[in-house]
């Protein structure tokens, strides 16, 4: 299957208002150190009286603990809402419309989403990145209905993690199991809001661990896939364990209706406790690196290295002045574990890597000329990753900016500052005339030299942005606002 084919079909869980109507239009109708009051461990199943005496098993006992602590998640935010014909030239010149592209309207759209209590002392909610990015309102409904403005604390898009703080009494909360300790075949629980029916609960198994769907090209995903039926809605809920622990945070499903067909994938819990404490500690995630790129190591290659297996990656470049660089990391090491993880990946190894903290240190163990080595690098910043512009100005959604590369310096020695690596279609970058390739050099007349002074340039500015762009051979200046 094609990442493009998956890109189409994988959808986040977050349902808008308009699909709400829709759907009954057509139905005709953190971790327990830190947890105030959450759950302890609580007994699988329940032995009920069944029919003639029999005794059957239950969940009740269980999600009758569990589900005051999944919470409804309703949202408002400003889109820009334009016919897409008017960005055609030949339709304007055709039906006689003005030359100048139109200025977007804006108008005010919903969303209903789920969340978790992780913490009932400080009121800390855990929830999907999607499902409130661009929000202008946030409120959150409990079980017992009491509904509160909720304060967005942080969200890492690279994870779809966000994280909201509710002031609010008699919270209860969920403990965070181990995901690592997850296994195929456990019976797990779905809880959530799926199509805005709160307080739903289905059930399944793990179906699979360790899933890379490739929906958010350059995040970082380990998901849980699973077979409990969730639906969009869900998004940010919560997926437990028969001893009402939290496991995973239901991200996203496959699907070519939109609707579920047995494959969900969820956030797991280790994932989601290291993001959540560094938005509460700091706002965002300071990403971890250790300055290499490499790729998996399949069949032919390792035999093309004398390997008899296809355990580990290959590191086929290390960036000068890195952390691996300094700890005397080659290329052609194949890095066979991290930490103690045996690595059956590059993109595990990512992953490993840039949910760990800055200064922290990661033991590699490597095979270099046939022999095994340990080396131990101290993580650095992530100094390359890339910017969403929707995250740091509304006039630049729909365009990422990543530094400028080797490849782009090869046409200009003396370029710096970030390139535009992506521009969606018909996005708000598109319409205000970036282009893929573009590099950006100053912002309202400063200089950029990386994507760190890019980000507090353009966030900064509330009105206009003027950027000065290196577009192949020329440059010019763009003004958008």
């Amino acid at each position: 299957m094609s990442r493009q084919f998956l890109i189409k079909v994988f959808a986040p869980l977050a349902v808008s208002a308009s699909i709400l109507g829709a759907a009954f239009m057509m139905s005709g109708a953190p971790s327990p150190a830190t947890a105030g009051t959450a759950l302890s461990a609580i007994a699988a199943t329940a032995v009920m009286p069944g029919a003639n005496g029999a005794a059957v098993p239950s969940l009740a006992p269980m999600l009758k603990e569990v589900m005051p602590a999944v919470v409804n998640i309703a949202v408002t935010a400003k889109v820009q809402v334009q016919n897409p014909l008017l960005d055609d030239p030949f339709f304007r010149r055709f039906f006689g419309a003005p030359d100048q592209q139109q200025q977007p309207e804006q108008q005010e759209a919903q969303a209903i989403g789920s969340g978790v209590i992780v913490d009932a002392a400080k009121g800390y909610v855990i929830t999907n990145n999607h499902v409130v990015d661009q929000a202008d309102s946030i409120k959150v409904r409990l079980s017992d209905n009491r509904e509160f403005d909720a304060k967005l604390i942080g969200k890492d898009p690279e994870t779809d993690v966000a994280v909201l703080q509710i002031k609010a009494d008699k919270l209860k909360a969920l403990n965070m199991a181990d995901s690592s300790q997850l296994q195929v075949g456990d019976f797990v629980v779905a809880i959530g809001s799926p199509f805005g029916l709160r307080q739903t609960v289905t059930s399944g198994i793990v179906s699979g661990l360790g899933r890379q769907t490739g929906i958010s090209e350059g995040g970082y995903e380990d998901f849980i896939q699973t077979d409990a039926s969730i639906n969009p809605g869900n998004s940010g809920g919560a997926l437990v364990n028969l001893r009402g622990e939290l496991v995973g945070i239901p991200s996203n499903i496959l699907s070519r209706s939109g609707g579920n067909i047995g494959i969900g994938f969820a956030i797991p819990t280790n994932i989601a406790r290291s993001v959540m404490s560094q938005l509460i500690e700091h706002g965002s995630v300071q990403r971890g690196r250790i300055g290499i790129n490499g790729q998996d190591l399949d069949p032919q290659l390792a035999k093309a290295f004398g390997l008899s297996n296809t355990n580990g990656a290959v590191v086929t470049r290390v960036l000068p002045k890195s952390p691996a660089a300094k700890a005397g990391i080659k290329s052609e090491d194949i890095i066979l574990a991290a930490n103690g993880h045996e690595i059956e990946s590059f993109a595990q190894l990512r992953n490993i890597v840039g949910l760990l903290r800055v200064g922290d240190k990661v033991d590699l163990k490597i095979l270099r000329g046939g022999k095994p080595q340990t080396v131990t690098v101290t993580v650095g910043k992530d100094s390359d990753q890339a910017a969403a512009g929707g995250t740091l100005n509304p006039l630049l959604a729909g365009a990422t900016f990543a530094p400028v590369d080797e490849t782009a310096r090869q046409a200009g020695d003396d370029l710096s500052g970030v390139i535009v690596k992506s521009v969606e279609p018909r996005s708000a970058a598109a319409r205000n005339g970036l282009r893929q390739g573009d590099v950006i050099d100053e912002v309202n007349r400063q200089p950029v030299d990386g994507v760190d002074s890019f980000q507090k340039l353009a966030g900064a500015s509330s009105g206009q942005l003027l950027l000065h762009i290196r577009r192949g051979n020329g440059a010019l200046f763009l003004l958008i606002q």
